[in-house]
Order: C-alpha cells, then sequence, then structure tokens
C-alpha cells in the first residue's frame, strides 16, 4: 500500500464507535502506516481488531497512556469527548467537554508542540475546538473543528427530497455555529443544475418546505438519535478523517469546517466558515448569502460568544485579553 505520510497520526477516543470507526477508515485510505490508537478506556481490542482486517505494513499501537500516545504526534483527531445522548443538545456537553478539551490542549503542547494539524470533533465541537487551540499553543491554521454534517444532512435531505444523487446538488454550506444556531445557506445551491432559489416558493417546492427541511437539518443530530438509538458515529468519523487527509496533501475536503476566526466582524470565536484545507492548514473566506441569512450568521455568532464567555465565567478560559499570555498565537 502507498501511504500519503509515513508520519504519526493519533486517534483519541479510540475505542469508542466514532473513534474505531476513525481508525478503519484511516487505514482503508491509505493515510500513513504509523497510526496509535489513544483512549482512557483501553483501545486495545480496537487495536487487535485492525490488526485481524490485515492491513499489512502499518504499526498499530494502543494505548492508555497521554505521554506515549501524544509524543511524536504529527496529526491527531479527537472524539475524546462525553457522547450526546437523547434529548441533549450539543450545548449541554458544554463544561465537561471544554474541560476534557483543555487537557487536550495542555497535552498537545508538553508532549507534542510540533503537531501539524489537529481535527477536533467532540461536541460542542465550536468550543472544545477553541479550548484546545487556546491551551495548545498552535496557530489557527492547525486546528479545525468538524462542521461539515450540517452540510451533508443539507445535501442528503436536497437530494433525497429531488430524487438525484448527492453529485447533482452544489453549493449546499451551512455556517457559523455546529449547533441549534447554524445558518443554514441555501442562496447558493444548485439542483441538477436548476438553483434553488428559482424552485422555493413554487408548487414544486413551497416555502413552507423549504423552511421544514432547514429546521430538519439543524435537527439532524438528535433525528439520528432517535432512528439509532445513540448519536451519529459513522458520518462523523468518515468526514472528520477526509478532512485530516486534505491537511496531509490528499483529496481535496469538500465541505466547511470550523476555524478560528478573529476579523473585526467576528473576534475571537471557532466557527465555521467557507474553508480550504491543505498542507499548511485551513484558510477562510467569511460566506455570502441573502441579507436574512448573513443575519442568521450573526445571530450564530453571537450565540457562539454567549457560551464562550460562560467559559470564562466557569474558569475554563480566562478573560479573551489574557489569552494571548498562554497562546501568542492568538
Amino acid at each position: 500500500m502507498t501511504f500519503l505520510t509515513h508520519d504519526k497520526l493519533v486517534i483519541v477516543g479510540a475505542a469508542g464507535m466514532i473513534g474505531s470507526n476513525m481508525v478503519q477508515t484511516a487505514l482503508m485510505m491509505g493515510l500513513t502506516d504509523d497510526i496509535c490508537l489513544y483512549d482512557v478506556f483501553s483501545p486495545e481490542g480496537v487495536a487487535e481488531e485492525m490488526r485481524h482486517c490485515g492491513f499489512g505494513n502499518v504499526k498499530i499501537t494502543a494505548t492508555t497512556d497521554a505521554a506515549e500516545a501524544y509524543t511524536g504526534a504529527k496529526y491527531i483527531i479527537s472524539s475524546g469527548g462525553a457522547p450526546r445522548r437523547e434529548g441533549m443538545t450539543r450545548e449541554d456537553l458544554l463544561a465537561g467537554n471544554c474541560k476534557i478539551a483543555e487537557d487536550l490542549g495542555k497535552d498537545i503542547q508538553r508532549y507534542c508542540p510540533d503537531v501539524k494539524h489537529v481535527v477536533i470533533i467532540f461536541n460542542p465541537a465550536d468550543l472544545t475546538g477553541l479550548v484546545t487551540l487556546l491551551y495548545s499553543g498552535l496557530k489557527p491554521c492547525q486546528v479545525t473543528t468538524l462542521a461539515a454534517l450540517d452540510t451533508t444532512r443539507l445535501l442528503s435531505a436536497l437530494a433525497k427530497r429531488f430524487g438525484v444523487t448527492q453529485n447533482e446538488i452544489t453549493g449546499c454550506a451551512t455556517y457559523g455555529g455546529h449547533g441549534e444556531q447554524m445558518a443554514v445557506f441555501g442562496s447558493h445551491v444548485t439542483v441538477a443544475g436548476k438553483p434553488l432559489t428559482d424552485i422555493v416558493g413554487s408548487d414544486e417546492f413551497p416555502v413552507q418546505e423549504w423552511e421544514q427541511m432547514r429546521t430538519d437539518v439543524i435537527q439532524g443530530g438528535a433525528n439520528i438519535i432517535k432512528l439509532r438509538g445513540r448519536s451519529s458515529f459513522q458520518s462523523p468519523a468518515y468526514l472528520s478523517v477526509e478532512m485530516i487527509r486534505a491537511v496531509m496533501g490528499g483529496e481535496q475536503f469538500r465541505f466547511p469546517v470550523g476555524t478560528y476566526v478573529n476579523n473585526g466582524k467576528y473576534n475571537h470565536i471557532m466557527m465555521a466558515m467557507q474553508t480550504h484545507l491543505d498542507r499548511n492548514g485551513v484558510s477562510y473566506q467569511v460566506p455570502q448569502g441573502t441579507p436574512e441569512e448573513n443575519a442568521k450568521l450573526d445571530a450564530s455568532y453571537e450565540h457562539l460568544c454567549k457560551m464562550r464567555d460562560e467559559l470564562v465565567t466557569l474558569g475554563i478560559v480566562p478573560p479573551i485579553s489574557e489569552w494571548s499570555k498562554i497562546n501568542p498565537n492568538l
């Protein structure tokens, strides 16, 4: 097998359903021949089953020791937080998972400060990613969060509704927070070559149906919990590995990701933007939609700021004015 890199990839939370799926996906994609599985619960069973797959010339290690896991790491994907359960919002996980993110950031600074890129997917991802970035000392371009699930849920809903394949839907994107206040953009979408704006409001696709679809997209994670009895694991695993593949120099990532934004309008926050991932990390542009869509993006930002400020109140992060003392890159 030909690998994209020989650098060490660490999968955090590897004993769980998301983590174990990430491991198998990374191996199937041939990302690297050096994969470390890390979890506070022993991931040895996952590692052993991956070895039984017969992937060949790949070193698969498993550990519950942070120093062993992170030392020498060049890429990290972390799903190492508490899962969302039925009846919970992503925001309900704020305090506990952000404390986990603080520890992760400090471990990165302690054991692998020369890591190239970190992908955070445990919820609320915008805040856990922000906390990880702050305490890791990394540059903003080196830490991203999984926001693509919202976009792929919109893509899926439109493809099912109009009876087309997903590659016949273009321009799908959701921006802002990965939560109940996300901004669903439809103004750039085409369906089999036809602008969605020409379809919405017609007999074929009434405005009320489009509004319900946007609500269903926002509630997509809760719907998976109802359908499967547990939170999403296959889709976040696959998309997060696609993200790390892009920064390893592989195939371009197709969807928005969460990134650190500080541009005068949106400040000191992690949120989904119009992004590009490559070996240099993440770069972004602020998306422009209709006045209504832009207003929803502004509202999503305000919601994220309230949660960020709650972290200050909880003592998980200091006031923003002190962030540069912890991470000079911010």
